[in-house]
């Protein structure tokens, strides 16, 4: 059992390149960004070692709804922070770019502080080829403006070439459907492709197992698994009685299944992804683990799925590489039923609550 600042000096310590931690929320994420700053601000004479993107990241964007004037300026204001001296360094296109994969419906202006040593007062949002009609995007939207925001800020010279130690994310997935999250998930890990070669380390923390899943099995069974597996690290945060424990994630397997559990039986009943199916996996291979078997095929003869083989070959080639590309695409007919039928005989056959 450790306190707050104690498991930032034990996340200090690992050595590997990607650390990616599970936690409920209220667990202390944001808190273990904190401290981990501090932490790492100590062993560096009191200067920023790295770069955050946490909840206090998001408070520096705030709606200026112009309700005097019928919202019609509405704009979202950046609070001063630290980060000022950086802004004028990042151009919309910067933003546009990260943003791309989003398939934004919207367009957006930058409107410059009289400062420039300040940057950007705020942001203008606007539908495309209607720039002088002011809207306000949904808190999904902020959000993923907000993030893309950051991911351009990652790579702005004389933040990230100095702050150079490692990139800490907290959630960066709150108020996001599955479709986005799994986006997200591939930004995270295109982070990790371009900075692979500089040993820049890169912590994610996240409450939403969907998020943690998609990453974990991206490391650890992806096409590039090879250069990865080993570089890699994954955790869970628990609290007990006050206290806080980082455990290895192997060892927290069957409280996994629970969450996966919960996250697939939310989009069963709202809408399948193919990338569902990458989860749909990790739920069969952990349970095979926590029976003591090694094949995925123990568990869907045990539940006595239809067709075992066709149903691991489905699940492998909707688990794997094309899965991996940014394109999203809804399930077909053929794999709703073939997801169903899996997922509904796991809960008949072990009873699982949830």
């Amino acid at each position: 059992m450790s306190n707050i600042r104690e498991i930032a000096k034990q996340l200090n310590d690992v050595n590997e390149y990607i650390t990616i931690i599970y936690a409920f929320n209220a667990t202390g994420k944001t808190r273990l960004s904190v401290a981990y700053k501090d932490v790492t601000k100590a062993e560096n004479k009191g200067n920023h070692a790295g770069v955050y993107y946490n909840a206090f990241s998001e408070d520096l964007f705030v709606w200026d709804n112009d309700e005097e004037n019928d919202n019609e300026n509405i704009k979202l204001d950046i609070k001063l922070s630290n980060l000022n001296k950086f802004y004028s360094l990042l151009t919309e296109d910067n933003i546009k770019d990260e943003l791309l994969q989003y398939n934004p419906y919207y367009d957006f202006k930058f409107n410059p502080h009289n400062d420039p040593e300040i940057g950007i007062e705020s942001v203008s949002f606007f539908l495309t080829g209607d720039e002088d009609k002011a809207i306000k995007i949904s808190r999904g939207e902020e959000r993923n403006f907000i993030w893309c925001f950051f991911l351009a800020l990652f790579k702005v010279e004389g933040l990230a070439d100095v702050q150079n130690a490692h990139f800490f994310i907290d959630d960066p997935v709150s108020s996001l459907d599955d479709n986005n999250i799994f986006l997200t998930a591939n930004t995270i890990f295109r982070l990790a492709e371009e900075n692979f070669d500089s040993e820049k380390k890169i912590i994610v923390t996240t409450h939403h197992i969907g998020l943690f899943s998609i990453l974990f099995d991206r490391l650890n069974n992806g096409e590039k698994s090879n250069r990865y597996k080993k570089n890699s690290k994954s955790f869970m945060l628990k609290k007990h009685d006050g206290k806080l424990e980082l455990n290895e994630f192997q060892k927290e397997v069957f409280l996994f299944h629970l969450h996966l559990f919960q996250v697939l039986d939310e989009a069963k009943k709202t809408q399948l992804y193919t990338f569902h199916f990458v989860l749909l996996r990790q739920l069969l291979e952990n349970i095979v683990s926590f029976l003591g078997k090694s094949q995925i095929k123990f568990v869907l003869e045990e539940i006595k799925v239809d067709k075992p083989e066709e149903t691991i070959t489905m699940l492998n080639s909707l688990s794997h590489k094309k899965v991996f590309f940014p394109q999203i695409s809804e399930m077909n007919d053929f794999e709703i039923k073939t997801f169903e039928e899996v997922f509904d005989k796991l809960l008949v056959k072990y009873n699982f609550k949830f």
